[in-house]
This record gives C-alpha cells, structure tokens and sequence, in this order.
C-alpha cells in the first residue's frame, strides 16, 4: 500500500523539475499562511476593536492588490514564476514583521496590503508551477498534491498560533495580548526567510518569461465569469465566515486556531483525492456539482441561529465553516480548465493571474457591502446572497463542453 502510494505521488512529476524544493517552500509557505489567518481576525477584534462594516472596509483595502495582480505581474511579464514566488513571499515577511510594530488602524490597513500583495502575487504562479512540474496527464493530481502541502502547513501554523495563546496566557499569564500577536508576527517572519530559501534550487528554471503584458481573450470568457462568481462567494465566507464564530458564537484566538487547523488537516487529505478526481471525471463534473453542497452550507451558515437552539446552531456553523473550507479544493478544476484552454505555459500564468484580478474586482465591492448587508438586514441575507453567487458560478460551468477526462 505504501509502496503504492509513493509510486503514484512520484509518478507525477517530471524529473529534475524541482517539485521536492517547490513543495518544502510550499509547506513552510502555507505554515506562515496558517498562523497569518488563526490570528488576524482576532486580533482586528482584539487590538483594534472593529465592527462588522469595518471589517468589511479593511477587506476591501487588503484585497485591492488582488485586483491590480494582472497589472504587477504585467511589469513583471519578463521575470519567471519561481522568481516571482520568491518575490511575493518576500514582500509578505515585510508586512509580517511590520505588524510588530505599535500602530493604529489606518497604519495596520497599509500592513495587511503589504502581507496580501505579496500573498497574491504567489498564488497564480504557485497554480502554473504545480502544473509545469508535472506529467502533462496528472496536473489535477499535482495541484492535489500542493493544496495537500499548503493545507499541512497550514494545520501546523494554525497549531502554533493555538500554542503561543494557551501557553502565554494560561502558562506566562501574559495580559497584554498585543505581545502575543507579535510572537506570532516574527515566528512568520522566520517561517518567509525559510520559504525563500527553499525556492534555490539547481532545478528551478532561470530563463525570462514570454507571458504578454496584458492577457484578455475570448476564449477565456467563461473562466473570467466563473471567476467574478467565485469570487463574491469566496469573498463573503472568507471575510465574515470567521467574524459570525468569533463576534456570534465567542470563539477565542486559540479556539478559531484550532478550528482553522482542524479544517487544513481535512484539507489535506481532501486536495490529493480531490485533484485524481478531477483527472477522472473532468473538470467540469466538478465545477458544477460541488455547488449543490455550496448552496445548502451558505444557508445554514446564515440561518442556523434563527432556526435552531444556541448550542445547536454552534455545531451546525462550524460544521458549514469545515465544508465551506473543503469546497474550496475544487478551484482546482478550475485550473486544469485553463490550462486545457490555453496554447503554453506563460499563457496559464498570465490567464490566472487575470482571473484573480477579476475575482477580486467583485471581491473588494463585496467587503464592504457585505458588511452594510450584515448590519441592516441580518446575516442570513447576506450568506443568501452568496448562495445565490454561487449557483451563478455553476450556471457558467455547465456552458463547458463535456469532457470525461482533462487533457
């Protein structure tokens, strides 16, 4: 069984294209991500006291270098995708280190874009590496694999920050919480210097990239409307997902730690089946079913409270925050979609990277207003509205021609 399973993990990638050094940054990555998103949230709650529609509005600025991603990486056009993961978790190590710093709301605003544009400028290159590093056959089994190894750092990173809490403030009685943050701040810190170094490899290719400046195709039109669906759906849990657990139902920094690991570890064994299944059954079989489950988690994630006792609606919401958080892995069709579209390589780089700029054109309207929604009329309109979003986005995938298996 084991032999087995080496064999079909090693099957898929080419030799010497530096998939074990990409995969080590990958995890280290991801344990940094992990601790990142266990302390945020709190912390925003915790230091700075913000609001649901203040919430919101810091959503709308740290997702501002979502949308301006196609214009970065279009100055970048000619510098590779290992070059340009090094980049990104570069300037994510300065906005960790920079949150050490005492500071305001506004100056802690410019802080997390900082963190998230190094953030997004990793993500469409990570996607296109995972593709490049694998056997043209098993690329969906490849993007398994690295949402395998982001997930695993991210069960570690979320374990850390769960450490730090419960060994500070019931081992040290430390009382400024603020301290604590910044321990998590500068473990990040470390965590990007290692992911960096990892990213040397002999193996990594050195040569320029030919992506064109600017990539809006037509042929690419359904990808861009799965991606503006996506999302608003994306947006809203993202953002107010962890905000209904923490402001509703009391959860503390370790415990939204502990849950946020919980949920990466499921992750983690999900991505590597969920991207053999998408090899099997098409991308498009999975784009469109895993909304059905979607539409029912947005609603009890909305309703819960009103429609069950406290303690019930608690384990019903955390049950709808796992399920939410193991749909994502289906972005991976989404993916493999591109790819089968596109004419090279560069030109996945450059189609994703548009889709995340078009994501996040949605994305950063619907903080905000997610946050006024939630104030006026509750917060089951607003996972009503991302229930809505996301039936949109599997209207758009059953416009994809039927494939029984990707290319």
């Amino acid at each position: 069984m084991i032999a087995k399973v080496k064999e079909t993990f090693f099957g898929t990638f080419r030799p010497k294209s530096g998939a074990a050094p990409f995969f080590t940054s990958v995890i280290i990555w991801g344990i940094g991500i992990g601790c990142f998103m266990a302390a945020v949230n709190n912390y925003l709650v915790d230091v700075h006291n913000i609001n649901e529609f203040q919430r919101g509005m810091l959503e709308f600025f740290r997702e501002m270098p979502g949308l301006l991603l196609v214009f970065i990486l279009a100055i970048l056009h000619r510098v590779s995708d290992w070059q340009i993961l090094r980049l990104g978790t570069l300037i994510s190590m300065v906005g960790a280190i920079a949150l050490c710093v005492p500071t305001n709301m506004v100056a802690a605003t410019v802080v997390i874009m900082i963190w998230s544009t190094g953030e997004h400028l990793a993500m469409p290159v990570r996607s296109s590496i995972a593709m490049q590093i694998a056997h043209k056959d098993r690329a969906g089994a490849s993007l398994g694999y690295v949402s395998a190894a982001m997930h695993a750092g991210l069960v570690f990173g979320n374990l850390v920050v769960a450490a730090v809490f419960m060994i500070g403030l019931h081992l040290f009685k430390v009382a400024d919480r603020n301290s604590l943050y910044n321990v998590v701040w500068i473990i990040i810190f470390v965590l990007m210097i290692a992911s960096v170094g990892c990213t040397m490899s002999r193996y990594a290719p050195r040569h320029q990239s030919k992506r064109p400046r600017l990539l809006v195709r037509r042929k690419f039109t359904l990808f861009y409307l799965l991606e503006l669906f996506y999302g608003a759906r994306k947006q809203i849990f993202m953002t107010f997902a962890p905000f209904v657990l923490i402001t509703i139902y009391g959860l503390h920094t370790s415990h939204m730690a502990l849950l946020m690991g919980l949920s990466a570890l499921i992750n983690m064994v999900a991505g590597p089946w969920v991207g053999m299944l998408t090899d099997r059954l098409g991308y498009r079989t999975i784009m469109v079913y895993d909304t059905v489950i979607l539409v029912f988690v947005c609603l009890l994630y909305g309703y819960a409270g009103d429609w069950f006792p406290q303690h019930i609606a608690f384990w019903i919401v955390i049950i709808n925050y796992l399920l939410d958080a193991l749909l994502s892995t289906t972005s991976i069709a989404t993916n493999i979609y591109v790819r089968d579209v596109s004419s090279d390589r560069d030109e996945v780089t450059a189609t994703l990277s548009t889709g995340i700029s078009i994501n996040h054109l949605i994305s950063i309207l619907a903080a905000p207003l997610g946050g006024y929604v939630w104030m006026r009329w509750g917060v089951g309109t607003l996972f009503s509205f991302s229930a809505l979003m996301g039936i949109a986005n599997s209207l758009c995938a059953m416009q994809i021609p039927i494939r029984k298996k990707s290319a």
